[in-house]
């Protein structure tokens, strides 16, 4: 990486101001034959008085005369190379940042190759793989009861009472916890910020448990992964910040030049990469419209309960911001 950014570097090395370039030379040929002939035309020209010697105001016209336009041409001739250094140096910054860009992809794309996720992934797979295993006991557990339920009870004579069906024995667990609180929702689209974040865990862990919930984590895990391999994370978006009511008239199914203000991702670059990706990705785009849906069923049951102050956050959460930056892509907002 050292070497490639000084390859870049010494390929887009600015000149220095020591170096004359051939416009600056022929410049400068030019203002000392300027300089040179109206001077003597001056000097040997006729003056006011006859005496050959010119007059004071002859005298000051002569030096505006003779260095005017020479200042004129050195002012363009500076601007010039001013112009010229600051685009070598925009060049050699753009190859610096690319570079850096590219080997921290390559490094991410090294990293899924030799199957070592970072933490934050091993610790939501642990998450999601021991609510597999807490589903599965409780199916298993609920089978067998009724399997030993339908094997201890004879068998009676059907009769006209007993045409009424019989209810199922088990019950769903994510029917028997405990509705998801709104801090929760926030805390899990919004994902844990690194190891350390327990709260963020354990409401990850509360959501997983909410079928409907669980589905938006999940879409949104799949379309921020996808979007990181291009090098676009939301941690480095700062959309502009919409009013709760914009977010309010957008769940109860507003659309148009009001709303378009959710979309306010300025950053050029995610915004050209994400399209990019949209028109030429099958995958990205189904993912991407799974997502917004998913979050726009989401934000319409979550708003009616929602305060203003819940809004806000769940606005800043890294799921908000990825459906600000699709949203605005695809056109959701108008």
């Amino acid at each position: 990486m050292p070497d490639q950014l000084k390859g870049n570097a010494e390929v887009d090395r600015p000149p220095s101001w020591d170096e004359l370039t051939l416009g600056e030379v022929v410049a400068l040929a030019l203002a000392i034959l300027w300089v040179v002939g109206i001077g003597a035309l001056t000097l040997f020209g006729s003056s006011g008085d006859g005496t050959g010697i010119p007059s004071s105001p002859g005298f000051l016209v002569a030096l505006v005369t003779v260095f005017l336009p020479v200042a004129m041409l050195w002012v363009g001739v500076i601007s010039a190379r001013s112009n010229r250094l600051l685009r070598a140096e925009s060049r050699r910054l753009h190859a610096a940042i690319e570079g850096l860009r590219q080997s921290y992809i390559s490094e991410r794309q090294a990293t899924k190759t030799n199957g070592e996720p970072s933490a934050i992934e091993r610790k939501l797979a642990e998450i999601a793989q021991s609510t597999k295993q807490t589903e599965a006991a409780i199916a298993t557990f609920t089978s067998t009861r009724a399997k030993i339920a339908t094997s201890s009870t004879p068998v009676a004579p059907q009769t006209e009472s007993d045409e009424q069906p019989t209810l199922a024995l088990g019950t769903p667990a994510e029917d028997m916890a405990p509705p998801l609180s709104r801090l929760d929702i926030i805390r899990a689209l919004n994902f844990p910020d690194n190891e350390s974040d327990r709260e963020g865990f354990m409401a990850l862990r509360r959501a997983l448990r909410d079928r409907s919930v669980r589905q938006l984590v999940q879409a949104s895990q799949d379309i921020l992964t996808l979007m990181s391999q291009d090098g676009i994370y939301m941690d480095d978006l700062r959309p502009d910040r919409s009013r709760p009511e914009v977010w309010r008239r957008f769940a109860r199914g507003e659309r148009g030049r009001a709303i378009a203000r959710l979309g306010g991702v300025r950053d050029r670059s995610s915004l050209a990469l994400t399209t990019g990706r949209m028109r030429e990705d099958t995958v990205f785009r189904d993912s991407a419209h799974h997502f917004l849906r998913l979050f726009d069923r989401m934000l319409t049951g979550f708003e009616p309960e929602a305060t203003d102050e819940d809004l806000a956050a769940l606005s800043e959460t890294r799921t908000a911001r990825a459906f600000m930056l699709l949203g605005r892509v695809t056109g959701t907002f108008d």
